[in-house]
């Protein structure tokens, strides 16, 4: 994976009892869906529950591939930069993530190894975890990629970010469009190998797979550009790989049709967008991740009402109460729940998991949550812990002084 930048984009993480866990190879930490109810019973000693429901269709089990969770509450993909310059995962990874079960790049062997430790860790606390696989393209540092064996800028046409627009990066050949796709699938089998329980494709924000799909940054007129169906073929193509090496009860996929990050969108993206998904829904894939259109990257953005991800939805899951489908962006206690009763699916919160590593258990009970600091969301090269895995659960709170959340 190597050669072409494939690497864990994001890990996610299924607890036993509900919970997902995702992470990006430039630190990993992303989508996690935490599992919880098995330790309702000695929590609720700890803290003041009111008006406790736990009959909401958030906290309620739902089956996500291969795995039975029992709520719907997801950690979101979250980049920490957290990992070591070698890519493997930094010393408190394996914390990180066993404190939402209630890291980068896999393609060398001590990559692997590193994220052994994470994956026992996760499993241990009876949880699943997937690992999100992560291709850059022209998202991609050069300064970065110099120190890479001076790997090449690519894309899927030579479109330059609008931030960098010198750094126009290399319209990748069909030879070269064959090799990522091999090592996508590659980067997956690793992926098991490593004890991740699946993985997630991250085709959404403007990195290399949402590159070849929009128009926006496709300008090809090859088979790989031109049209809906030929812009969707590298994304389905990734797909096919990746089911065929580990299985489509093992895979799920992330999207982000309406977002504005790194230069992508356009006035209508439904067209494109509804035909992928068409496609993907015959691979009987575990999941379907979309990101709201009130999200951009890691800000709040002001979508018009008219932008709305429900035709996806119901294109995925239809009539099937078995297709599991996945909502990220901007939400609190009170629109996850209402988003988990009225659509069904599950919901993935990111920024606010970060000083929250027991969410799950604080929206069950309604109970205050912490609020995030953006000043330690991205420390590159701290191995403290700081903003990391210093962060209480609400079992560390004096019993009696937890107030309802004001989410």
């Amino acid at each position: 994976m190597g050669i072409s930048g494939v690497g864990p984009g994001r890990v996610i993480m299924l607890f036993h009892f509900e919970f997902v866990v995702i992470t990006d190879w430039m630190e990993c930490a992303k989508l996690v869906l935490r599992s919880a109810l098995e330790r309702i019973e000695c929590r609720v000693s700890l803290v003041r529950v009111r008006r406790l429901n736990l009959t909401h269709a958030l906290f309620m089990p739902i089956k996500v591939g291969h795995m039975d969770l029992s709520h719907r509450v997801v950690l979101a993909p979250l980049t920490r930069f957290r990992a070591q310059l070698t890519h493997v995962p930094g010393p408190y990874a394996a914390i990180y993530y066993a404190q939402r079960a209630s890291v980068p790049g896999i393609y060398t062997q001590e990559q692997i190894a590193g994220w052994r430790e994470v994956t026992d860790t996760v499993h241990e606390k009876k949880s699943f975890i997937f690992c999100q696989l992560w291709a850059l393209g022209r998202a991609a540092f050069p300064r970065v990629l110099a120190k890479e064996n001076n790997s090449p800028l690519v894309s899927a046409s030579p479109i330059p970010l609008s931030t960098r627009p010198t750094s126009v990066p290399h319209a990748l050949t069909e030879p070269e469009i064959k090799t990522y796709i091999a090592n996508y699938a590659a980067a997956a089998r690793k992926a098991i190998e490593a004890g991740f329980d699946g993985v997630e494709i991250h085709s959404a924000n403007g990195y290399l797979i949402d590159q070849f799909l929009q128009e926006v940054s496709n300008t090809r007129e090859d088979e790989w550009g031109g049209s809906i169906e030929k812009r969707a073929r590298f994304a389905i193509e990734i797909v096919d790989a990746i089911v065929r090496e580990v299985g489509a009860e093992r895979v799920g996929i992330r999207l982000s049709p309406w977002s504005p990050f790194h230069d992508m969108g356009t006035s209508d993206p439904m067209p494109q967008f509804t035909y992928l998904v068409r496609q993907l829904k015959k691979h009987n894939l575990a999941y379907l991740h979309v990101v709201e259109p009130r999200v951009s990257g890691n800000a709040d953005v002001d979508a018009p009402p008219e932008s709305t991800n429900d035709l996806l939805r119901q294109i995925w899951c239809g009539e099937d109460k078995d297709s599991v489908f996945i909502s990220a962006g901007g939400y609190t206690r009170q629109t996850a729940i209402e988003t988990a009763e009225e659509k069904g699916g599950m919901v993935a919160f990111g920024r606010l998991y970060i000083p929250n590593p027991d969410l799950p258990i604080r929206l069950m009970h309604d109970l205050q949550v912490a609020t995030y600091d953006r000043a330690t969301f991205y420390i590159p090269g701290d191995y403290t812990g700081r903003g990391y895995t210093d962060f209480p659960g609400a079992d560390d709170v004096p019993t009696g002084t937890v107030p309802a959340a004001k989410l």
